[in-house]
């Protein structure tokens, strides 16, 4: 070990022409950690620009949004509102659950264990058993007359299954309120 530091101290001392010093060697080390810093700061920049624009995109690209009071569904695609349909939600002695769901499953045509074998066409399930669907009974439609779930014109069912479909569960939002 001494005698390589004494050849870097002597190689620091006297350098022939065309050889780079030790100080040349470092400077240029520097420069280059000042340049890669500078990479750096701007990719970090970038990156906390892109964070910052995306709770924009990170919004559901189709909300479906459930006023029990009103017994309306108005569904939004990218902000703006699509469709404003007539609903019909649990009836008295019934209970349709109050939140913010995603999708959980779909299914084109299920049949209610739980009442009857009941058709529930183009199902979107959101919690549990419950889920937006179609239904029969179109004349109910405005009042409050299911068993918990939400119940939509069949072809408005079938609708908002397709939008489900296109822009995937993980895009859609289902929020329902009084």
């Amino acid at each position: 070990m001494i005698i390589h530091r004494n050849m870097l101290r002597q190689r620091t001392r006297s350098v022939p022409s065309g050889e780079r010093s030790r100080q040349d060697e470092m400077a240029e080390c520097t420069r280059g950690v000042s340049k890669m810093m500078r990479h750096l700061k701007l990719v970090s920049v970038l990156f906390a620009l892109t964070v910052l624009a995306l709770p924009g995109l990170a919004q559901a690209a189709v909300l479906a949004k459930v006023d029990i009071s009103s017994q309306r569904m108005h569904v939004f695609v990218d902000g703006e509102l699509v469709y404003d349909w007539k609903i019909s939600s649990a009836r008295q002695g019934y209970y349709t659950p109050r939140g913010a769901y995603r999708p959980t499953a779909l299914k084109v045509m299920h049949y209610s264990k739980k009442y009857d074998n009941s058709p529930m066409p183009h199902s979107i399930f959101f919690r549990g058993g419950y889920a937006i669907h179609g239904t029969g009974y179109v004349k109910q439609l405005g009042r409050p007359a299911s068993h918990g779930c939400i119940r939509l014109h069949p072809s408005n069912a079938a609708a908002l299954y397709s939008l489900v479909q296109t822009y995937g569960a993980r895009n859609t939002k289902i929020v329902i309120q009084n």
